[in-house]
């Protein structure tokens, strides 16, 4: 009988462990899939119960009025069906953004751009307000996409990879100045014209307002044509100042793209053509010091403080990536860690930062710095061996490395004559080249050169390639015969150029849409 008892208690023993266990999981996969995935309750995902695909919730809308958050009326996916959020749709907040987008819509459904047989979509739409305010106002095929769902108004999918097929909607909105903050604003355009239908209307609202980042917009969408710009006052201390564009995706414009190819399939001019946005710009930076200072390590040194960067004159939002190049880049801490990682204003932008240094000296560092691609080589004209000369200061040793190393220059082997420093063959290669096949128009290139007397060689050939066209903004050192700090009266005989000769550099460089700075 006892023996009975115990296997009795055993077998329950065990039963209740696994209806533990099993009670464990269903929490688990709920969990999961409410939290983690951004999905809804199903069957399938091990939920006790299921809504019916035409269950749709009343949300509170603007003015008072209710609205019905009604899905997509094709093919109802249930991808959005999901529990309400009483407390997010009663508040202030909530009624305030539904009310402003309305009225945002209502004047696009007077101007033609929207009606209610529209089949909508809002991109970036974290809560869904301007989702609400559409179905408020009768354009009832509407949805948006969060990375987060937040049903019953919102679904998961991301700007940069929206998850719909090609030429679905007939609008497309996107609000809050999302394109403004996005990492991926040429994915984020892509993405918009391709699930456009031709002859569809997008509206975008962004913050940035100046012709710059105007111009930046532009060649951002190509697919489509601007029809409408207009400034919104907004009221809501959530919501920045706006301005608004209307685009119409057109299909010739689409057909046609930005790039046109010449013959070698290169899609970069030699000659720049220069707006007259920029030319406007540019005379808003800091004037070049035309007449030769007498100590040029003071005063170019103090000149920085006059430097006037481009992202403090113009938005710089729009740009498909951000690169900064410090050619002659030298140890980290020389410019890239000390000065453009500090001081450049980069307007919460990440930047690819590419550090070009021939002098092996300065490589072991580079291994530890993150967000920093060496480039172990020398910027030149053509790809071919190279001598690198480091010139000693006086009574430097052949040990002392690091800060206090001399500059290194570059030339031909052949050309190599009698010097009287430490010479290192070392591969140089077709800067211009590397630069038209790592960047692009659409990005925002910044460049840092300090190549010891080369920029006479190598922006030449920026302008031969038509790579010059890529660059946004330049910090230059310009090398040439200055007074010695050493021995007044008497000039540096390790370079032949003049100061008027590096004047012309700059002038040119500026008239060919460049905003370049002299640099120390």
């Amino acid at each position: 009988m006892g023996s009975m008892l115990g296997k009795f208690a055993s077998l329950r023993n065990l039963l209740v462990r696994v209806l533990l266990f099993s009670i464990l999981v269903i929490i688990g996969r709920f969990a999961y899939v409410v939290t983690i995935a951004g999905e809804s309750c199903s069957i399938g995902d091990f939920c006790f119960f299921s809504l019916p695909e035409t269950f749709n919730f009343m949300i509170p809308g603007g003015g008072g009025r209710t609205g019905s958050a009604a899905l997509f009326t094709d093919n109802a996916d249930p991808r959005v069906i999901g529990p309400p959020r009483p407390d997010l749709y009663s508040s202030e907040d909530w009624i305030k953004t539904v009310q402003f987008y309305s009225s945002v819509f209502q004047d696009l459904i007077t101007e033609g751009y929207l009606s209610p047989n529209s089949k909508s979509l809002c991109i970036e739409t974290p809560a869904g307000a301007d989702v609400s305010a559409l179905k408020d106002i009768g354009v009832s095929n509407s949805v948006g996409i969060f990375k987060k769902a937040l049903k019953p108004l919102v679904i998961k999918g991301e700007a940069h990879r929206i998850p719909f097929e090609d030429n679905t909607f007939d609008f497309v909105f996107s609000g809050g100045s999302r394109l403004d903050i996005s990492r991926r604003p040429h994915d984020f355009a892509s993405e918009i014209a391709r699930i456009l239908k031709p002859e569809g209307f997008a509206v975008v609202h962004v913050s940035a307002k100046d012709t710059y980042s105007f111009n930046s917009f532009v060649d951002l969408f190509n697919c489509c044509k601007i029809l409408k710009t207009k400034d919104i006052d907004i009221v809501l201390p959530s919501m920045p100042s706006t301005r608004e564009y209307v685009l119409k995706k057109e299909y010739r414009i689409l057909e046609n793209g930005l790039l046109k190819l010449n013959e070698d399939g290169v899609s970069y001019k030699k000659n720049c053509s220069v707006p007259g946005y920029k030319l406007a710009l540019f005379r808003n930076a800091e004037p070049l010091i035309l007449e030769e200072p007498l100590k040029p390590w003071l005063t170019l040194k103090r000149n920085i403080q006059n430097v006037k960067y481009l992202p403090s004159m113009a938005e710089i939002s729009f740009k498909n990536r951000y690169v900064y190049v410090d050619v002659g880049a030298r140890s980290y801490g020389s410019s890239i860690g000390s000065w453009f990682k500090k001081q450049y204003p980069k307007q919460n932008k990440t930047f690819e930062v590419y550090a070009i240094e021939a002098d092996q000296t300065f490589h072991e560092q580079y291994k530890s710095k993150k967000g920093v691609t060496l480039l172990p080589y020398a910027a030149w004209v053509r790809n071919e061996t190279l001598a690198f000369e480091i010139n000693k200061d006086p009574g430097q040793g052949k040990e002392d490395k690091g800060a206090s190393r001399g500059m290194g220059r570059i030339q031909p082997v052949q050309s190599l004559g009698q010097f009287d420093g430490e010479v290192n063959q070392i591969q140089g290669f077709d800067f211009a080249n590397w630069l038209k096949n790592t960047v692009s128009e659409k990005d925002f290139v910044v460049l840092k050169m300090d190549v010891e007397g080369t920029e006479f060689e190598l922006i030449p050939r920026l302008f031969e390639t038509g790579a010059i066209c890529l660059i946004d903004e330049m910090f230059l050192e310009c090398h040439y015969n200055r007074w010695q700090r050493c021995c007044p009266g008497q000039r540096s005989t390790k370079y032949e150029k003049t100061y008027s000769e590096c004047i012309d550099l700059f002038a040119s460089l500026r008239q060919s849409g460049v905003l370049v700075h002299q640099w120390w």
